[in-house]
């Protein structure tokens, strides 16, 4: 971007573009992912990464469901009305793309 005097203003270790801290950034949405946990659980939620102390909670899981025999039901409704839950990355085994059926059942399911 530029500054007043037409100059663009770059960050000197990424020779990337840098946007000003006056003008708004579009913020991204939390993307969708589906987690298989340690304990072989599976679920799809919107995550988004939280700043933590080592051992605490540091991952935000958004209308998590979980995924048993190809369906997606919310996860614990039945236990809370929570729609958001932290959990620590360590319970993550791995972080998998949606399929296109999954993904369409997670959003109509939580929309």
């Amino acid at each position: 971007m530029e500054d007043d005097l037409g100059m663009i203003q770059t960050n000197l270790a990424t020779d990337e573009m840098v946007e000003p801290a006056d003008q708004e950034v579009e913020e991204q949405p939390n993307p969708i992912q589906v987690l298989l946990l340690t304990n072989q659980i599976i679920l799809i939620s919107e995550i988004d990464e939280v700043l933590a102390d080592i051992g605490q909670p540091d991952c935000k899981l958004i209308n998590p469901c979980v995924i048993i025999d190809g369906k997606v039901s919310k996860w614990m409704s039945e236990l809370t009305p929570n729609t958001q839950m932290f959990m620590s990355s360590e319970k993550i085994l791995t972080l998998l793309d949606p399929s296109e059926h999954i993904l369409k059942e997670y959003l109509e399911l939580v929309r």
